[in-house]
């Protein structure tokens, strides 16, 4: 401070030798520049008594001619509040690299109650200096690094808003008019912003993400009707009303950005508060905001939005499945390559399952062999003939030769008959699928454990499959397992079709033609072998987790060796992507599927196999399988929560019917934006 105020006197004097002015006028000038400095550096040089005496004799005159009255025009130092006439402003301001601000307070923080003067420039300086000139101060006053607000001193929702998250307040399409130091509300899913303790006073960009999670009593309403978790105030209530709100009893409400409301834990429209013209004229006489045109969609900037998904989940839990019904449902065609490898791929699993029926009839075989003989040893103890070796199991020996040389294909090598060993073996095919041993093994399929559930339906159309031209259906292809990229991971992009229904999901965002969503898969096997995937997706809008409903008793070897719960290793992947650094902050939408499944496996195998579900006790009135969806749904939801403060959002779905995975994705934005 002592050598700041040294250096201060020295070009006071060089100042003073300069202008030759007196040595009274240099004394005040002094005693102004260390009342300057000191409200620049925060300290209380002065008292009130004595700064009131320095400024007495010139409330009304210049600061350093000391000459004029109230009605002379002069110019206002935008830090120190001095005045200057017309004569003296460019000697106390100079060129004013900062904007106006006398020589000695270029560096220091603008006075916040001045801050609405920020780059509007004076009649007097359109005077005395150029066109280019005044444009040049005004552009350097409001973008000069000393003249910025602090973001130490802006507080949103409870908190402190850091120096990034106020460069995306201020940046954002529509930032708020006057942001001045102070404690301000943010309504982050409607945009509605007002300083804390007092109504909305503007609507800006929704989806910032800057400050906490906004408060019930943030605008101190008192009408016991909840917009987004806030409490209206009676203006607000008297608008909603206006415009077709039911807003009797105490509800709760979700109010998106373009005005469309429904009630809380609904996922249907009630309404938009903007359709009708008379709600701004309304607006206006209740000072009440309005939205800008950019958000009604009016002289809006032609520019595509991509929302981007990726889906993850542990292996088998659904995501290929939900990523093929999502290309059928948006008609985003396969490519021939595609096309070629899921034909393969179709043809490489049915060769699979037959050899699996296969293994299956020889076990049958030996089974059936060695029960007859021990009946006819009973019946016949005396006899020695011999064991009749035909049993309804028993192949014909053409059909036994193929099934032998078939199993050994797949012992050493089953890639080695594909493609083109298909034809050759597409006849053996048919014609022992039409064999009634194979048919009674097929009839006890469920004894297979290694036989997955799919099989089925690929077995009952083999005959089809077999054949030389073979095209997959819509339907094959939803039901192929194994499908993947070569690199592990498929993209593609939608955008949502208008909805066929009166009353849906809020498709505000999603029937914009400007908005278009990317679903990316990453394989499981990827996440496996390697987190490190997972930094490609920082720029990600939310991550879709995938967990099947009817794995809670299934077990798998994992890389040590060890038997595993297959819930509790999607339980532990979940866990692992949550607190990731590439998703911090990041919105989750978690999706459970196969309740189908569950509906008849919960009825045999019960839920509490899995050593996490120990405490499930259904008692309520429900179904079964609806009621370990929520407990399961309640399961996950609480250790999101408890990992990220946060709040999950959960769809239950069957990947097989278009319908559910439909709603699922069209939720998936509306999920993004209510945690927003």
């Amino acid at each position: 401070m002592i050598h700041e105020f040294v250096r201060l006197v020295k070009l006071i004097l060089a100042f003073f030798f300069s202008f030759s002015i007196s040595v009274y006028r240099l004394v005040f000038i002094i005693l102004l520049v260390c009342r300057t400095r000191v409200i620049g550096f925060e300290l209380k040089g002065f008292n009130k008594m004595e700064r009131e005496a320095v400024m007495q004799r010139k409330k009304s005159s210049c600061y350093l001619c000391l000459k004029g009255n109230w009605f002379t025009e002069k110019e206002v130092c935008i830090v120190c509040d001095a005045k200057y006439c017309s004569n003296c402003v460019l000697r106390a301001m100079g060129s004013m690299p900062e904007g106006r601000k006398c020589v000695t307070c270029t560096g220091f923080r603008v006075d916040d109650s001045k801050r609405g003067t920020l780059g509007k420039c004076s009649r007097m300086l359109k005077r005395m200096l150029t066109e280019m000139e005044v444009k040049q101060i005004m552009r350097s006053e409001l973008s000069c690094n000393a003249n910025q607000l602090i973001p130490e001193r802006v507080f949103v929702n409870g908190e402190l808003l850091s120096q990034k998250q106020l460069l995306i307040v201020r940046s954002c399409p529509n930032p708020p008019k006057k942001l001045n130091p102070g404690y301000y509300w943010y309504d982050k899913v409607s945009g509605y912003w007002g300083k804390i303790g007092q109504r909305p006073c503007q609507i800006i960009t929704p989806h910032l993400r800057v400050g906490g999670q906004l408060m019930r009593n943030a605008s101190n309403g008192n009408t016991s009707v909840l917009i987004n978790n806030r409490e209206i105030t009676k203006r607000e209530l008297c608008m909603f009303q206006l415009s077709g709100m039911q807003c009797e009893g105490q509800p709760s409400f979700w109010l998106s950005a373009d005005g469309s409301y429904q009630e809380e834990g609904m996922k249907y429209i009630k309404g938009c508060i903007w359709d009708k013209s008379r709600i701004k004229l309304f607006c206006s006489l209740l000072s009440l905001p309005t939205p800008p045109d950019s958000v009604n969609g009016v002289n809006c900037c032609e520019k595509k939005i991509l929302c981007k998904l990726l889906l993850l989940g542990e292996q088998n839990s659904g995501t290929s499945t939900i990523y093929k019904q999502a290309k059928l449902l948006f008609k985003v065609p396969f490519s021939e390559d595609e096309r070629r490898n899921i034909k393969f791929t179709i043809l490489r699993n049915l060769y699979r399952y037959i050899g699996i029926l296969l293994e299956g009839r020889e076990r049958f075989e030996e089974e059936s062999l060695s029960g007859k003989g021990k009946r006819q040893v009973i019946d016949e103890p005396g006899s020695s003939g011999q064991i009749d070796d035909k049993t309804m199991y028993t192949l014909s020996p053409r059909l036994k030769a193929f099934s032998d040389r078939l199993l050994k294909v797949m012992a050493s090598n089953l890639e080695a008959i594909f493609p083109y060993g298909t034809s050759e073996y597409a006849p053996f095919i048919e014609e022992l699928w039409r064999d009634p041993s194979f048919q009674s093994t097929y009839n006890r399929r469920n004894e297979l454990d290694s036989l997955p559930r799919v099989a089925s339906y690929f077995l009952e159309r083999v005959v089809v499959i077999s054949q030389p031209d073979y095209e997959p259906s819509d339907m094959d292809i939803l039901y192929a397992e194994g499908i993947t990229s070569t690199n592990g991971l498929s993209c593609m992009e939608y955008s949502f079709p208008e909805s066929t229904q009166n009353s849906s999901i809020d498709s505000s965002n999603q029937n914009d033609p400007l908005v278009r969503y990317q679903l990316i898969r990453v394989d499981p096997k990827c996440l496996v072998e390697n987190y490190e995937w997972l930094e490609m997706f920082e720029d990600v809008d939310l991550v879709l987790f995938c967990v099947s409903l009817t794995c809670y008793d299934e077990f798998f070897e994992d890389s040590r060796g060890f038997l595993t719960n297959k819930m509790l290793a999607s339980k532990q992947l979940f866990e692992n992507i949550v607190i990731h650094p590439t998703f911090d902050l990041k919105n989750f939408l978690l999706i459970l599927n196969k309740y189908n499944m569950l509906e008849e496996k919960i009825e045999q195998v019960p839920l509490t196999e899995c050593d996490w579900f120990c405490d499930f006790n259904p008692v309520i009135n429900m179904s079964l399988a609806q009621y370990a969806s929520h407990y399961v749904a309640l399961k996950f939801k609480t250790l999101f929560n408890s990992l990220t403060g946060c709040e999950l959002f959960v769809s239950i779905v069957n990947a097989l019917e278009p319908e559910t995975v439909d709603e699922a994705l069209r939720y998936a934005p509306v999920a993004c934006a209510l945690i927003n």
